[in-house]
């Protein structure tokens, strides 16, 4: 019954992981501007995976696609393979989980083949959780990176002449700076979803197994002096009838 358990919360969670994977991967908000320090009429801005948006002060929002393959940096690639390979493994081990359950009937499947079915399905959760997670690691330690590289902007605050003097606080950064934004924690959440489900699974494995696999085949031994005795017995019966 615990494997059971085990084995309907794993696909529970892992499930939830999932759609936290595709919805984090199809939000454009992965990293947003810093608005420290801003005025009140900048323009806010925030990336994603596939656009980079911009809202202007009237509310209106533009979006500029980004849906090329060639130009963009080796770590934005990876980010992109790496939440689409979590994405495709996901799906892939939630089917395969929903038919290793065994409130689920299909046909005349046996124990140990649903067992099977749902450490691979295990194996692969835990494989998309890691994507989705290191995905959206790369992103957000580039994010880091860029933003430790324009803490200091030598043009900040620039004195233009004693009449800007005052004013220089007042600069807007002439590179913008970004943070973290929500689909981040949206695919750490997701991924630590997938995991958690995964290691379920792979729990529930040991539980699931049928019995006959469990025990090694044993092999019944019969003791000599037993066949020794039946054999002295037959041939003591022999020599009665031959006399």
């Amino acid at each position: 019954m615990s494997s059971t358990i085990l084995q309907t919360s794993g696909f529970v969670l892992a499930l939830v992981g999932v759609a936290a994977i595709i919805a984090a991967t199809s939000m454009n908000n992965w990293s947003s501007k810093d608005r420290q320090g801003d005025v009140v009429t900048s323009v806010y801005s925030y990336k994603g995976l596939w656009q980079n948006c911009e809202v202007s002060t009237s509310g209106f929002t533009e979006c500029r696609p980004l849906y090329g393959l060639l130009g963009y940096a080796g770590n934005f690639q990876a980010v992109r393979a790496l939440m689409i390979v979590g994405i495709v493994m996901g799906v892939i081990s939630a089917a395969i989980s929903l038919f290793s359950l065994k409130c689920f009937k299909l046909g005349s499947m046996e124990d140990s083949s649903r067992a099977k079915m749902t450490l691979t399905s295990g194996i692969m959760f835990i494989i998309a959780g890691i994507c989705g997670i290191t995905g959206a690691s790369i992103y957000a330690n580039q994010i880091v990176v860029s933003f430790m590289s324009t803490m200091y902007n030598p043009n900040y605050g620039e004195m233009m002449g004693g009449m800007m003097q005052g004013m220089g606080n007042m600069g807007e950064n002439l590179t913008p700076r970004y943070t973290f934004g929500p689909a981040l924690f949206v695919a750490w959440i997701g991924g630590a979803l997938l995991l958690l489900g995964g290691c379920l699974k792979c729990v529930a494995f040991k539980g699931l197994r049928p019995e006959k696999s469990r025990s090694y085949g044993a092999v019944t031994y019969k003791p000599q002096s037993q066949n020794l005795d039946h054999s002295v017995s037959e041939e003591g019966r022999r020599d009665q009838k031959i006399v």
